[in-house]
């Protein structure tokens, strides 16, 4: 039921602002709180981490779908739930089976190397709860407060959703939303002033020079003069134009981070073959906390997952000849495969939240719409089955990282491997069809790109796919997005919060920074490790709880909108935007006081 949660209102906030959280911080502790509710007082640990580690799975499987699939619905391509049912569940159990042979070489043998920081966080909110020291409260608090904030908002309608403030065309605001405040409490803010100064960029001066410059000085820039510009609203040039700038950082970032972890990939497949040899040729283990999945029970499996691929049509697309089918399968292999074991040592080091999926993705994205080109494959069956192939991909490396954190947690509290691979397994069977059901009502709710729900990376895959497939794209504006995004490369700053930053309204990037600072002040002057911050904060839990609470609150809101064919009326009461102002400051104020007493 938690996975369920988590990964509906994940997958929200994933269409809203372009990333998601790890959510195993919160489940672990929302865990004890319903054994405790149910009288479970005497729940072993190892209960406790099995809960967390089928309740986790959820999280990153939305990631994978989100970031992915809203192309198709923006193609007009329509997938049916059995199709993204089929992808998500593709994708994790390859994410999940890949993961058994690198166990060992990546969990134990490199533990001190990989302190994977969210596993070892969960770890010590399992150790705390055991001993009694480990409260769900914050989180409960949070998705109360979250839901109310978000029913009030978008259901009753009793203030407007941002404030925003417009000088010509430069528009900058601030949206009242609870879980982008929580998203920025959970990021800090390094990464929240960082997408903030792209957003920035791109609506307080790339947006105003395109409407004064666009059809005269900066008509370079656009390919085809861009006629009327100066008539169009800043929104409108968002659309039309940004996006390409966006799509020219992100895809810049994410290579140049698939580029420096060169080394890291190479380690990665090293240890992965040299595991999978391993893995195949030893005996059975005897002590409990080293038996993996079987690789007699994993190589069939992984064999049946590509055999989907290829042979059922409702992965690929209906329409899509068994040519493709069979190419797109063995890219899943090759890429799967590669990215799996990148994934799992990246977080590793920086955790889940800090995972370069969509970089990878990119790859994905890029080498096979290469591939499909020069075979001219570049019709609509060429471009959905692209986009289909990196999305299991995508699933794949999203799940990989979230599966080493909890392979780390089993570690420290000595869980058994093959119980949790199993977990994980049941994870995915359990909440890929919500997942994929909530992505369905929000398409059928929202439109995917447009203020509530940008849908910013699935719009940049469609954005690569079309550039390569078509061989039109405005170089210009891409080339000026990867030039902006050289920037904090040269800073030495991560470049694709900025990149995504300039993908994103500002409005949308003023609470996650705000959220950021709330962090700093609540834990200035304490000294904590990452995972000792992640594990010991109550204002993660709370912000963790405001995220569920608003994502939750959309999903129902978008079903509400699908049962009664009507969007919600409101109470016919609006309040000054200044009364939404305050109650969301004072949640500012509630989060900044539980970081503070942690």
């Amino acid at each position: 039921m938690l996975g369920i949660l988590f990964g509906a209102a994940n997958a929200y906030i994933g269409l809203k602002v372009g990333l998601t959280v790890s959510t195993s911080v919160p489940v672990a502790v929302m865990t004890v709180g319903v054994f405790q509710a149910f009288g479970r007082s005497g729940t072993t640990i190892l209960e406790a981490n099995l809960s967390q580690t089928i309740g986790s799975a959820s999280s990153s499987l939305a990631s994978g779908l989100i970031f992915t699939t809203p192309a198709l619905f923006l193609w007009g391509a329509d997938p049916s739930l059995l199709q993204l049912v089929v992808l998500g569940g593709c994708g994790g159990l390859l994410g999940v089976l890949l993961m058994v042979p690198l166990r060992r070489a990546l969990i134990v043998e490199a533990h001190d190397e990989l302190p994977y920081p969210e596993g070892t966080a969960c770890a010590n909110v399992l150790s705390a709860a055991e001993a009694g020291g480990a409260s769900a409260r914050p989180v409960f608090v949070g998705l109360a407060l979250g839901g109310l904030f978000k029913g009030l908002t978008s259901f009753g309608k009793l203030w407007p959703g941002e404030v925003a403030a417009r000088a010509g065309k430069a528009e900058a605001g601030l949206e009242l939303s609870p879980a982008l405040l929580g998203v920025g409490y959970i990021l800090g803010p390094r990464i929240g002033a960082l997408m903030v100064a792209g957003a920035a960029v791109s609506w307080l001066v790339l947006i105003p020079a395109f409407a004064a410059y666009g059809e005269t000085s900066l008509s370079f820039l656009f390919g085809t003069p861009p006629a009327g510009i100066a008539e169009l609203e800043p929104r409108a040039i968002w659309n039309r134009y940004i996006r390409y700038v966006g799509a020219g950082g992100v895809a810049f970032a994410g290579i140049v981070t698939i580029v420096q972890t060169t080394p890291i990939m190479y380690r990665s497949l090293q240890a992965g073959l040299q595991a999978l040899s391993q893995r195949t040729a030893a005996p059975t283990a005897v002590d409990r906390t080293e038996r993996d999945l079987s690789m007699s029970v994993v190589v069939p499996l992984v064999a049946l997952t590509l055999a989907v691929v290829a042979f059922t049509p409702q992965v690929l697309g209906i329409s899509a000849p068994l040519t493709f089918r069979l190419a797109g399968a063995a890219a899943v292999g090759v890429f799967a495969f590669l990215f799996v074991t990148v994934s799992s040592r990246i977080v590793g080091l920086v955790g889940v939240s800090s995972n370069p999926t969509s970089g990878m993705t990119i790859v994905t994205l890029l080498g096979t719409s290469l591939v499909f080109y020069a075979f001219g494959w570049t019709d609509m069956v060429g471009k959905t089955t692209a986009l289909t192939i990196g999305t299991v991909v995508c699933v794949a490396a999203s799940m990989a990282g979230d599966v080493s954190q909890d392979l780390k947690t089993g570690f420290l509290v000595r869980a058994t491997p093959r119980i949790q691979q199993l977990g994980e397994l049941a994870g995915i069977l359990t909440a890929v069809t919500f997942v994929a059901g909530a992505i369905i009502l929000l398409a059928d709710q929202y439109t995917f790109g447009s203020r509530e729900l940008p849908a910013p990376q699935g719009t940049l895959m469609q954005t690569i796919i079309e550039g390569v497939l078509e061989a039109r794209i405005p170089w210009g504006l891409v080339l000026l997005g990867a030039g902006l995004t050289v920037i904090p490369l040269a800073m030495r700053l991560p470049p694709l919060a900025v990149a995504v930053g300039l993908y994103l309204p500002l409005g949308s990037m003023a609470p996650v920074l705000l959220g950021g600072l709330i962090a700093a002040a609540a834990r200035h002057g304490r000294h904590t490790d990452t995972a000792d911050a992640l594990g010991a904060d109550a204002g993660i839990l709370g912000a963790s709880g405001l995220v569920a609470g608003v994502g939750l609150l959309g999903v129902a809101l978008s079903l509400y909108g699908f049962v009664t064919g009507a969007r919600p009326p409101g109470w016919g009461v609006e309040l000054p935007s200044t009364v939404g102002l305050l109650l969301f400051l004072a949640l500012g104020g509630l989060l900044y006081r539980m970081g503070r007493n942690s």
